[in-house]
């Protein structure tokens, strides 16, 4: 059948998106709630020179972890990296450039990226050398702030427990951690799904991403492909 929801597509229609020396933002927390259809296909189709937006750099085995194992990324914006020991060993040989932001800053910043402001300001970590890192201050109410940019990404990549084919997202409770910020942030946001139900299926309420920030779905490998509408 004909597919006539636009953002209902096969993996294959999304790679195009991915190219050499791109900036990707993904959801996760160590792993979990990353997209691994997803992240799989990345590795496989070679990507490399990636600059990479998310809390952490997963394991080695799991969620974006691979692309760093692979050698595939030249920087990361992340909050820690202490769960993939690849990237640590990348770090100090130089291969490997971290950005590191607090958690909490950087999850700000992502959804300050997202709702279009170009900046937060926060007083944390700014007597941290690695964190504060020259970035500009700003004097208010008689006390010194850093200016933490916001953050963007070319393509946004997600991964959520169920879907309409309206983009309207759900997530699995604890999995759901960054990829509400994540997927407004994205110039093209794409969503990995367990599920596609039809429009009119999800309780409103449940609802945490509303389909006006997702541009495509596909189904994780391993679910059977079953369109909404048959």
């Amino acid at each position: 059948m004909e597919n006539p929801y636009g953002k209902i597509v096969q993996l294959e229609t999304v790679m195009p998106f991915f190219h050499d020396g791109m900036t990707l933002m993904f959801g996760g927390f160590g792993g979990i709630g990353s997209p691994p259809t997803i992240i799989q296909a990345i590795s496989e189709k070679g990507v490399k020179q990636l600059t990479l937006i998310g809390n952490d750099t997963g394991f080695p085995d799991i969620g974006i972890g691979k692309l760093i194992c692979l050698e595939r990324v030249k920087k990361v914006i992340v909050s820690h990296i202490g769960s993939n020991p690849f990237a640590g060993e990348q770090m100090s040989a130089g291969k490997l450039e971290v950005e590191f932001s607090p958690q909490g800053t950087l999850a700000e910043r992502i959804r300050a990226g997202g709702v279009g402001l170009p900046a937060i300001v926060t007083d944390v970590g700014i007597e941290n050398e690695m964190v504060n890192n020259n970035k500009p201050l700003l004097q208010l109410n008689g006390k010194k702030y850093l200016v933490e940019t916001a953050l963007t990404a070319e393509v946004a990549i997600v991964y959520a427990k169920k879907a309409d084919v309206y983009g309207n997202l759900v997530y699995d409770k604890s999995a759901r951690n960054t990829n509400p910020l994540v997927a407004m942030a994205g110039g093209i946001t794409i969503a990995e799904v367990e599920e596609i139900v039809p429009a009119g299926e999800l309780d409103p309420e449940e609802v945490v991403t509303p389909g006006i920030f997702v541009d495509y779905l596909i189904l994780s490998k391993g679910v059977n492909w079953k369109w909404a509408w048959e």
